[in-house]
């Protein structure tokens, strides 16, 4: 099974390197080049095996919600000259990461069920159930680690510590806010709930700019609308188009991203499984069918478009 394990590119006027769990990016003077490859991680750890077609599908979705959400914050690209490639502005990321949700699962749940009612300092009612819709969407923020786990924190703590200034905070919360009401009328718009997700952002020249990937299957979760709240009353699992699904399985299989925890084998049963689930999840978002990208020669063809794209346009 094909698929873009890594890449190991040497560019004319490279000045850097960094491979990410799942993105390996370019660094050029103002600029840089992200390559995002078919790794998969979860709790924090890269899986064994790479998931075809996974990267075609993250590029793609954060592509167009990025272009659907740029009159609300600017953002870092320039341009997305493969579909595995995004050319953008190299800015100086903020050490947090905005974590926003709207209804109580995964990681809130997990919490939740385990006796906790305060969440990076936001108090939590009562009585809910897994996937019960929040009275309002609360914003949960995360460290950005540069290794080992992202940790919760509030907002208070990221004051307290400097890692943001309060002015910038503050416009951060009011970014991820809005993103997130607008990322909710875009699912609503294919018959999806979107249940919570991340934002990072960072500046370039003294601006503030949403980077990274924004509502893809990797950074969001998302509900099936249709049947949600049946599933809700009779207190069933939700159709859920997200990576929620693996972190699922490996729990099953013995596996949290916990020391001296082995990674389960995965099938190729299992690697086409995920695979499906990611072009399923583009075609329900977007409403239109994935068109499969040769792995031909896949690498020499996104070397070729990242070079031609970065040297030869003006931006």
């Amino acid at each position: 099974m094909e698929a873009i394990k890594e890449t190991n590119f040497s560019f004319a006027g490279q000045t850097g390197f960094y491979r990410g769990k799942v993105r390996d990016v370019y660094y050029f003077e103002d600029k840089l080049a992200i390559v995002a490859t078919d790794r998969i991680s979860a709790f924090d750890v890269v899986l064994p095996r790479a998931i075809p077609f996974k990267g075609q599908v993250l590029n793609q979705i954060a592509s167009l919600n990025l272009k659907a959400t740029s009159d609300i914050v600017p953002n870092w690209v320039i341009s997305t000259p493969d579909p595995n490639v995004t050319i953008g502005y190299k800015c100086k990321p903020f050490k947090v990461e905005m974590v926003i949700r709207g209804y109580l699962a995964g990681h809130a749940w997990r919490e939740y069920k385990a006796g906790k009612r305060m969440l990076c300092g936001v108090t939590l009612p009562e009585g809910l159930r897994e996937n019960d819709r929040l009275p309002e969407p609360i914003i949960t923020p995360t460290t950005k680690a540069d290794e080992g786990h992202d940790e919760d924190i509030s907002r208070e703590e990221i004051l307290a510590q400097n890692l943001v200034l309060e002015q910038d905070y503050l416009k951060l919360e009011q970014y991820t806010r809005t993103l997130f009401a607008r990322g909710t009328e875009l699912a609503k718009q294919h018959g999806l709930i979107l249940v919570d997700t991340k934002y990072e952002f960072g500046k370039y020249n003294g601006e503030i700019l949403l980077i990274d990937e924004i509502h893809t299957p990797d950074s969001s979760r998302y509900f099936y609308s249709d049947g949600y709240e049946e599933r809700q009353k009779q207190e069933e699992p939700q159709r859920q188009l997200s990576k929620e699904f693996v972190r699922q399985w490996l729990i099953e299989n013995g596996f949290q991203g916990k020391n001296g925890q082995m990674v389960p084998e995965m099938t190729d049963e299992i690697v086409l499984s995920i695979s499906e689930r990611y072009i399923e999840l583009y075609e329900v978002f977007t409403g239109q069918k994935f068109e499969k990208n040769s792995y031909e020669n896949v690498l020499s063809r996104i070397e070729q478009h990242i070079v031609s794209d970065n040297f030869n346009t003006k931006h």
